[in-house]
């Protein structure tokens, strides 16, 4: 499992400086599963336990050729994923975003980097005019990182998602240019 090999190779300090924002290509479904997987991830997501490789790869295959898919990548490693999935039609200049960080990597401004960056691709490359995303009420950092990028709170979905024994809530946020 290469990912759980990024905490004990760490020779010198993280630099954000030193990760390298790039397009999700087939060949990282591996990587992004081993990511996925991880419990700070997962938590955060809709996403089952033990996703298999199959399972990511499919979905990265069944993109739509709107959709703005990157991963983060830092000495080889991927530690973090983002992406704009486009809607069709009427409502063709909205997105849905979702955003995942390495658990060894959360908290530190990696999150903020890959958002701005989808961002500046939403707006000035592809005229998304409103970006949605559905967030846990109780993930307070993904909240206030959404918040510092201009999203706002439309509602709230309650007993959205069933995780870890109990069903929680979660918050509908958008961004409109």
């Amino acid at each position: 499992m290469q990912n759980a090999k990024i905490a004990d190779n760490q020779d010198d300090e993280f630099q954000l400086s030193d990760v390298v924002l790039r397009a999700a290509r087939l060949d990282d479904a591996e990587a992004l599963t081993d990511m996925f997987n991880l419990p700070g991830v997962r938590h955060g997501t809709l996403r089952q336990p033990f996703q298999s490789v199959e399972k990511t790869r499919k979905a990265m295959e069944n993109r739509g050729p709107n959709d703005v898919v990157i991963v983060g990548e830092w000495r080889g490693k991927i530690i973090a994923n983002g992406g704009l999935y486009r809607r069709a039609g009427r409502q063709a200049h909205i997105a849905d975003l979702v955003i995942s960080i390495h658990d060894d990597f959360a908290g530190k401004r990696l999150g903020s980097h890959l958002l701005a960056t989808l961002i500046d691709t939403a707006d000035n490359w592809h005229d998304i005019k409103r970006i949605e995303l559905n967030v846990f009420t109780d993930n307070l950092p993904a909240i206030k990182l959404y918040e510092k990028f201009g999203f706002e709170r439309e509602g709230t979905l309650r007993n959205d998602a069933y995780r870890d024994g109990k069903y929680v809530d979660a918050h509908v946020m958008a961004r409109l240019r």
